[in-house]
């Protein structure tokens, strides 16, 4: 699995024009899923993403996390995070999940953050969405479970 985590001051989802999720301070997930992920991946970004320390304290250092600032959640299934780009000039993206194997892992890395009572909104897999965004700092990190 990978992801890219933007530090988000607010952020929000649209499908046909109609905004289907929105928070305000915390992080927007772009998440994409490859065909041999399993739920070990899930559990280990799960814990990463919970406990990774982007956000300021009184001293302006990145020194605590989402969890500590009682931020919010924006996750979004993104399989173009798993584009082959090393031939031509159209993108490949044979490594990523099919719908079958990514929907579960996807709920199930939403619930994960949930049980961590983190507030999640999510986008629709799928879907056409038209994504917004403040992105703080900026602060965009990439994560992969396949570099541990």
């Amino acid at each position: 699995m990978r992801i890219v985590i933007q530090r988000s001051r607010q952020a929000e989802i649209r499908v046909n024009n109609e905004t289907i999720a929105a928070i305000e301070y915390g992080l927007v997930l772009l998440i994409g899923i490859e065909s041999d992920d399993t739920k070990e991946d899930v559990d280990y970004l799960v814990r990463k993403i919970i406990m990774m320390r982007i956000f300021s304290d009184e001293s302006d250092k990145m020194n605590l996390s989402v969890r500590d600032i009682n931020g919010s959640i924006l996750s979004i299934s993104q399989f173009t995070l798993h584009a082959e780009t090393k031939k031509g000039n159209r993108p490949s993206f044979i490594q990523a999940a099919k719908p079958e194997i990514a929907v579960p892992l996807y709920e199930l890395f939403n619930e994960g953050l949930r049980k961590n009572d983190l507030h999640v909104e999510q986008g629709v897999f799928g879907a056409d969405m038209q994504v917004s965004l403040i992105n703080d700092g900026p602060v965009t990190i990439m994560i992969d479970s396949k570099n541990k």
